[in-house]
């Protein structure tokens, strides 16, 4: 697609974003605010900022503090309809990777997947009586119901102010948008990021005075294999990871997908040969759960090699009590006047 096209293509799909949200603001659609607290974990730009982590970190969060929090997403590339509540028969065919990945980290946390976001509040609700939150993964975009607070995620290295509308850039709604988060968290900052760099972002993102800016940054799990490992990944963004590891692996190569792939016989096979020149296959944690259900873990075996997954973490880069102090501050008052 040429620069022109994208670049009207864009425009066209800005307008019918604004055209959605006016209906929304002028009440011609019915937006229904949530029946009990709710914290969003969302951006207004295509994957790649970190929302898995962070809803990982907020769950840690919450559970440390004694509250009882759930999670719901949409269960993004998921083979069933309607509200989902997993269990232990879910699969990442019933469920989508991401949420099996917090499933699987947080068995003890509801975690559930529904189109509507205010059918599945009101269904966790019912089936769970005694949560204090939801936690509404990648739901900027879903008007139909009222969150009580919003983290708005944008990465470091492409901020929403610099970047464009699909297709000509990676946006999927307004930069105005933005206004109604309560954090923003720039994310996926450098290691050595400095107080001068976070104020240059400070002043170019010009928030209002009631958002809170924090910055976050990755971290993984110590490399402790030896060898040369083969990077096998689905996601948005593979170039955090591959950098990070080939800090620890020089010789590492990467073998990318898209973003949340089904890996089909073809690819597997396509893998396994691949893998035979290295000793082992390291993949992301979301790329576990839907190779799982593949037999490459057991032909890697066969091999005497392992697929491997990498653990990410969210740390913060300015103050972590700050953030935390917003998100229990918001949950610890609206439990209080709901119960």
């Amino acid at each position: 697609m040429s620069k022109i096209l994208s670049i009207l293509v864009s425009g066209l799909y800005a307008f019918g974003v604004w055209v959605r949200h006016v209906l929304y603001d002028h009440h011609l659609l019915l937006s229904f605010p949530a029946s009990m607290p709710t914290i969003c974990v969302g951006n207004i730009a295509v994957g790649g900022t970190g929302k898995t982590p962070m809803t990982e970190y907020m769950v840690r969060l919450l559970v440390a503090n004694g509250y009882k929090p759930a999670v719901l997403s949409r269960g993004y590339k998921r083979k069933t309809h309607g509200f989902i509540l997993a269990d232990n028969y879910a699969t990442v065919d019933t469920i989508g990777d991401e949420s099996m990945q917090l499933h699987r980290a947080f068995p003890e946390v509801p975690v559930a997947v529904c189109e509507s976001r205010v059918r599945g509040v009101k269904q966790l609700q019912r089936q769970v009586p005694d949560l204090d939150v939801v936690i509404l993964d990648d739901a900027m975009q879903h008007r139909s119901i009222r969150c009580g607070f919003t983290v708005l995620l944008t990465a470091y290295d492409k901020l929403y102010i610099d970047d464009h509308m699909l297709p000509w850039g990676t946006l999927r709604d307004l930069p105005s948008r933005s206004l109604t988060a309560d954090a923003v968290v720039v994310t996926k900052c450098p290691e050595n990021i400095r107080p001068i760099d976070m104020r240059v972002v400070d002043n170019r993102l010009k928030l209002p005075s009631y958002q809170h800016l924090h910055f976050a940054g990755i971290t993984y799990a110590p490399m402790e294999m030896e060898g040369t490992p083969l990077v096998l990944c689905g996601i948005a963004n593979p170039g955090y990871m591959m950098d990070y590891v080939l800090k620890h692996y020089p010789h590492a190569e990467l073998m990318a997908f898209p973003d949340h792939h089904p890996y089909s016989p073809a690819d597997i096979d396509r893998i396994y040969e691949r893998a035979k020149s290295f000793d082992f296959v390291l993949t992301t944690e979301k790329d576990l759960q839907r190779l799982r259900t593949t037999p490459l873990v057991d032909r890697l075996r066969e091999d005497d090699k392992r697929l491997v997954a990498l653990p990410i973490r969210i740390c913060f880069y300015t103050p972590q009590e700050a953030f935390d102090r917003q998100v229990l501050n918001y949950v610890g008052e609206n439990r209080k006047i709901r119960k």
